[in-house]
């Protein structure tokens, strides 16, 4: 009977306790967002999976603070065009000062840590220091030196009811030690450990429960301080990753848009230009507005790089358009030249056309490889036609030196002394078979023309040595010279005669005179 009383009267006493703050619903609203602090919202829709990597001290669960990066898909990706080797690159890297600029204006003064309050030890170990029960059943606690109703306990032994008191202090306490613990290990979001730690602090004023209380409260507040400097260092080490991002972004709009206005090396500018995307899209923790205005600069440079390296590959292709009408041309009349056999200017012409082509630019490449090989090939027969022509007309020439040596030969046997006729006779016979023999090679004409002149020459002097030894007049003088010796000699003679002397010697004196002159003449005739 009194067992039945018993429970009857524990039944009544449990149903007559207020509700309990400390269980385990408690326990999960506890873990949820004050209403009058919400937290702040993505502004632009994206995941916490893509927001910023988290900071130190950051919950796994926080919600995130900073934006996302996004990627509108208005301006499309550059389009390469192959184009030669070549290689515009721009700097890859942001510019130090600007991140160090962000970096310094988002880094905040460290706050003083607080000190920590002793630990709060488990009430079950002496709940009686913290509270009792009293005679009619309340259960009392000791706050801040004075006594607190928190229950009652009607059934069993008043230790028990202490012990049960405390076990839910005791569940209190290992929420605190958790939220203390993610603080330190810098796993909890210090947003949420503020709005727990909040909660937690409000129901200690109606918690139901034994244990030092004081000293718990002291620890919220302890913890609250650490997360509210947790929470101001997350938030200067997430403007100092936005800033940083903002800075380098900046720095690859800059590099594309010098890109866009200076690059001719259109290969390497298109692989740089798109490097600087697949870059941008690794970068976060730009807020829209920013990145929006960002993304257009990109956009407008890659805009008017493909405009401008557009206009330069339509102009090449015009270019080797006009090419390659030009090029038909040469090959049309290179082929025309092919069966020539006017050497020398067809040659020149050959020589011209080989500039022409190169004045003429590249066709496309396919085209012109096949406009050369035609080229070439008709230049080639051209050329092996001449070539084996004048491998022709050198053996003819070679065969020509021959004979030509051999009438040289005979030439240069003559002997115009022994018979001065014969010798004349014998080499104009040589020289009428010197000229139907015909052309010799050219290194030895000279050598051959001038031998066959040395035979000429000797006996063309013979000839005129003849001619002067039987020439009439001279013959003439002599006789004259002789006379006129004669007559001053007889003067002389007479003159002595007839005893004048002076005229005698003046007749001797002419007659000296002129037998000087007939002794020249005479001399002149021997020596014909």
């Amino acid at each position: 009977m009194t067992d039945h009383s018993r429970t009857d009267e524990q039944a009544a006493m449990q149903q007559t306790e207020p509700p309990d703050a400390t269980g385990p619903q408690a326990t999960q609203h506890v873990t949820q967002q004050e209403p009058d602090e919400p937290a702040t919202a993505s502004t632009n829709g994206a995941t916490p999976a893509e927001q910023a990597p988290a900071v130190t001290g950051l919950d796994t669960a926080a919600e995130p603070v900073v934006s996302p990066d996004h990627e509108p898909a208005a301006a499309p990706e550059p389009v390469e065009a192959q184009t030669p080797a070549g290689r515009h690159s721009g700097d890859t890297s942001a510019p130090a000062s600007a991140a160090t600029e962000a970096a310094e204006s988002a880094r905040q003064e460290p706050r003083p840590q607080p000190e920590r309050p002793p630990t709060v030890r488990s009430a079950l170990a002496d709940p009686g220091r913290w509270g009792r029960v009293g005679d009619d059943g309340t259960v009392y606690v000791r706050v801040g030196g004075q006594e607190r109703a928190v229950g009652s306990w009607q059934a069993g032994d008043p230790s028990e009811g202490l012990a049960h008191y405390a076990r839910r202090f005791d569940d209190v306490l290992t929420e605190v030690e958790l939220i203390e613990a993610r603080l330190a290990t810098g796993t909890g979001d210090p947003k949420h450990a503020i709005a727990s730690i909040k909660q937690l602090r409000q129901s200690l004023d109606e918690v139901h429960a034994v244990g030092d209380l004081d000293g718990l409260a002291a620890m919220l507040e302890y913890l609250r301080a650490r997360a509210e400097g947790a929470l101001g260092e997350a938030k200067a080490a997430r403007e100092q990753a936005r800033q940083a991002a903002v800075a380098r972004k900046t720095a690859l709009v800059e590099e594309a848009e010098r890109i866009a206005n200076e690059a001719t090396q259109w290969k390497a500018a298109g692989d740089r230009l798109r490097a600087i995307l697949d870059e941008w899209k690794t970068i976060r923790g730009v807020d829209r507005k920013t990145d929006d205005a960002l993304w257009k600069r990109f956009g407008k440079a890659r805009d008017a790089f493909n405009r401008r390296r557009g206009s330069h590959f339509a102009e090449l292709d015009r270019q080797r358009g006009a090419a390659k009408t030009r090029k038909e041309e040469i090959v049309a009349e290179a082929e025309q030249l092919a069966d020539s056999d006017d050497w020398s200017p067809t040659a020149s012409r050959f020589k011209q056309l080989m500039n022409d082509w190169k004045a003429a630019g590249r066709a496309p490449k396919d085209v012109d490889d096949a406009l050369w090989q035609r080229f070439r090939a008709a230049q080639d027969a051209f050329f092996a036609k001449r070539s084996a022509a004048f491998n022709e007309r050198d053996s003819e020439l070679t065969a020509n030196a021959r004979r030509k040596e051999e009438l040289l030969a005979e030439a240069e046997r003559i002997d115009p002394a022994a018979d001065l006729e014969a010798a004349r006779a014998a080499l104009l016979r040589i020289q009428e078979r010197w000229e139907t023999v015909g052309r010799v090679p050219r290194e030895q004409v000279r050598e051959l023309e001038s031998r066959l002149r040395a035979v000429e020459e000797r006996v063309r002097s013979a000839v005129d040595a003849q001619w002067r030894r039987s020439d009439p007049e001279a013959q003439a003088r002599v006789s004259q010279f002789r006379e006129r010796v004669e007559q001053f000699e007889a003067q002389a003679a007479k003159a002595r005669a007839a005893g004048d002397q002076r005229r005698a010697k003046q007749a001797e004196a002419q007659a000296a005179q002129w037998r000087e002159w007939l002794a020249a003449a005479e001399q002149s005739v021997a020596n014909r």
